[in-house]
Parts: C-alpha cells; sequence; structure tokens
C-alpha cells in the first residue's frame, strides 16, 4: 500500500509542479506579445482548467502524505528531517496556491468579464509572481524529495 501511496504522492506533484513549469516558462512567454486583454481572457481559460487539477493533487498529496507519515514512517516523531523540509514546503505551497485561488485569481476572472484592464494587469502581475515562489518552491521540494536521504544521510 505504501507504494501506492508514494506513486500517486509523486504523481500529484508531478502535475502540479509540471503545469506550473509549463505555464511560467512556455505559455506566459508565447502570450507576451498579445494585448493585456487577450492574455487575461487566455490565463483565465487556462487557469480555469488547470486550478481544478491543482486541488486534486492538493487532496492527493495531503492523503498520501499523512497516511505515508504514519504508514511509512510510524507518527510524526519519526519523520527524518529532510520529510519534515519537504512536508513544510509544501504547506507553504498550498497555502500560496489557496492565495492565488481566492485572491488574484478571482480578480482576474471578474476582470476578464467586465474588461476591466486595469484590475486584469494587476491580477495576472500577482499570480505571475507567486507562481513563481510556487514554482521555485515546488524544484526544491522535488530535490529534497528526491536527495533528502543522501544530504541529511550521508
Amino acid at each position: 500500500m505504501n507504494a501506492i501511496a508514494i506513486t500517486l504522492h509523486l504523481l500529484a506533484a508531478v502535475i502540479w509542479v509540471g503545469g506550473m513549469f509549463f505555464a511560467y516558462l512556455a505559455l506566459r512567454p508565447a502570450l507576451v506579445s498579445h494585448a493585456l486583454l487577450a492574455r487575461a481572457h487566455v490565463w483565465a481559460a487556462v487557469l480555469k482548467r488547470f486550478f481544478p487539477w491543482v486541488w486534486i493533487c492538493v487532496l492527493v498529496i495531503l492523503a498520501t502524505g499523512f497516511y505515508l507519515v504514519f504508514h511509512a514512517f510510524g507518527g510524526f516523531g519519526n519523520l527524518p528531517l529532510f520529510v519534515n523540509l519537504m512536508m513544510g514546503l509544501g504547506i507553504l505551497m498550498m497555502l500560496l496556491f489557496a492565495h492565488v485561488f481566492f485572491a488574484p485569481y478571482r480578480r482576474l476572472r471578474h476582470s476578464v468579464e467586465v474588461n476591466d484592464e486595469g484590475v486584469a494587469g494587476k491580477a495576472m502581475k500577482q499570480i505571475r509572481v507567486m507562481m513563481l515562489i510556487n514554482l521555485i518552491l515546488g524544484l526544491l521540494v522535488i530535490l529534497v524529495a528526491t536527495s533528502g536521504v543522501f544530504w541529511f544521510y550521508d
């Protein structure tokens, strides 16, 4: 059962971090030459499709992570330092995502509905900055998760 939990945990992380990597390093630069409101409409449509997947990933990561804490490690008192670090960074990522979802993304959706370029630009900037922070954190979590045992126990 631990193998299934680890596999689901990893797949959810890959989907979430990979989606941010694509959005930030491929989609964003491809849209730069378009008008601001056109970019806002595309971003609103893309995020409308991506964010439900992120919510699923967050739930899967939390469920499998807590399952593994108790079934693979025997509880929080037995966690290695790198697992605590991975968990702390992951929870920070989830909180940042929730903020993006409930604040700037909400403003972006509304600005697209009413064609408000000023609000759209500000919302997209906030989303861009927080997405970059979460992308860096996500890559750091992957680094810690895959090499932590070697850094902390070698």
